[in-house]
């Protein structure tokens, strides 16, 4: 999905990158520290935010001055400019009011905004905020210089601290891989740690919590790691009339594999925003989907040659790898067939980022385990008949055909799926021919290189 990017300029000259989906009230999110509009969509990071606020929403998001597709040439950072990046961004959507979802160090940013412009927010959603200064100060210097020190190397142990932070349960692999990236893309390690040092609230913004008039609702995660819950609440007993809704896990940051967490937190605005709203109706989902099939080569052989509880712990680790990487990437599982699975997709290009996916982890998994595993991957697109969770006839038919025509470690498949993904920077070797068994006309397949 390309992002629709546009761009308005500050009081002060800066352009900053925003973008907005939706049809409904306007609700823009006010995100702290780094973001990146366009690495959003091609990960799993605020994904949820996105796809779940963007069906109910005119859902407006930004990139702060420094980061992402914003200005990054910025001499000094200011928390006016965190201000006036906003403002910008309000005044360029053409409305007159907007409601405010601030999260993390954005949460201040809109409490501070709804403060000195009250005409011109409706609303105010906060997630996982701090509206006072608090933490140890040598922790904090421990963390700005490990920003300077490390966060745009090629190494990502300095990034993968703070991700551990943001993110540390339950956390895939993919996700902590994207969190890592979207740290290095995001903003470079002087912006980062010139970020990073103004991030603490404005001394004083607490104290002024009780002159908030707009409705507000807080949301907190329990075991938040970087903002504890007691602040969260803090925040909600300090602004008249805030209603405070707890969350039950404890990532800072999340991801669209968070589905349940998005939409509570969505439920709670929506109470907010539109209380009296006609209940949602579900979209009709479309028919056409992309079927994925997965197998492990020699799984007979192996089993045969470890037995069968050793065999089955290897299954398991299989099992595993291919669930995380499938929830990562928006698959859906259909069914396991003890040694592979089925899979079906409503978007192509993630089916194939899905099938790359697993050929990448297995890869890295074989790296360090004493029995390897090799997979093949086969995909086709089509409209498969669906039947209590099932999927039928002639698109699933050829996509397990694809699957077995390839060796381990390949991912074939069909001319539809090569046609689909015209233009989404894929690579594909032409591998000829072939007759399905139970089909007239051959099928031209193709090889996804995953390599690099």
């Amino acid at each position: 999905m390309a992002v629709d990017v546009r761009y308005c300029t500050t009081k002060d000259g800066v352009q900053i990158a925003y973008s907005r989906v939706g049809e409904g009230p306007p609700l823009v999110r006010v995100l702290g520290w780094f973001t990146h509009l366009e690495y959003e969509l091609k990960t799993n990071m605020w994904g949820g935010y996105r796809n779940v606020f963007g069906r109910r929403y005119t859902s407006v998001v930004y990139d702060g001055r420094g980061t992402g597709l914003s200005d990054r040439n910025i001499e000094r950072f200011t928390r006016q400019g965190f201000l006036d990046d906003l403002d910008a961004v309000i005044n360029a959507i053409g409305f007159e009011r907007v409601a405010l979802f601030g999260i993390s160090q954005g949460g201040a940013v809109a409490i501070k905004y709804a403060l000195e412009n009250p005409d011109r927010v409706s609303h105010l959603a906060i997630y996982g905020a701090f509206a006072r200064l608090t933490g140890d100060p040598e922790r904090a210097r421990t963390r700005f210089n490990l920003i300077k020190q490390g966060w745009g190397s090629d190494l990502p142990a300095h990034r993968q601290f703070f991700t551990s932070l943001f993110m540390p349960d339950n956390a895939t692999a993919a996700d902590i891989a994207a969190f890592n990236e979207l740290q290095r893309v995001s903003a470079d390690a002087e912006t980062a740690a010139a970020l990073f040092s103004i991030t603490g609230a404005e001394p004083g913004l607490f104290e002024r919590l009780k002159e908030v008039k707009v409705p507000t609702v807080v949301l907190h995660q329990r075991g938040d790691a970087i903002v504890p819950f007691e602040e969260g609440r803090a925040i909600a007993s300090s602004i008249p009339g805030a209603r405070f809704v707890p969350l039950e896990g404890s990532n800072h940051a999340l991801t669209a594999s968070e589905a349940g967490v998005w939409e509570t937190m969505a439920d709670a605005v929506d109470e907010l925003i539109q209380p009296n709203a006609a209940p949602r109706k579900s979209e009709e989902p479309s028919s056409f989907r992309t079927v994925l099939f997965t197998d492990i080569v020699g799984h007979t052989e192996m089993m045969s040659r470890l037995g069968d509880d050793a065999g089955r712990d290897v299954l398991r680790e299989h099992e595993r790898i291919t669930r995380d990487v499938l929830k990562a990437n928006g698959g859906t599982e259909v069914k396991t067939m003890g040694d592979g699975f089925m899979a079906s997709f409503g978007s192509v290009t993630k089916a194939v980022e899905c099938a790359i996916a697993f050929q990448k982890a297995f890869e890295e998994r074989n790296r360090s385990a004493e029995e390897p595993l090799s997979v093949r991957v086969g995909l086709n697109a089509g409209e498969p008949i669906e039947e209590d969770g099932d999927l039928f006839g002639a698109t699933v038919i050829l996509a397990a055909r694809i699957a077995a025509k390839a060796d381990g470690g390949e991912i074939l498949v069909s001319d539809v799926i090569r046609g689909l993904c015209s233009g989404k920077g894929f690579l594909f070797a032409a591998r000829g021919d072939f007759v399905a068994k139970g089909f007239e006309e051959p099928v031209h397949l193709f090889e996804i290189s995953w390599h690099g």
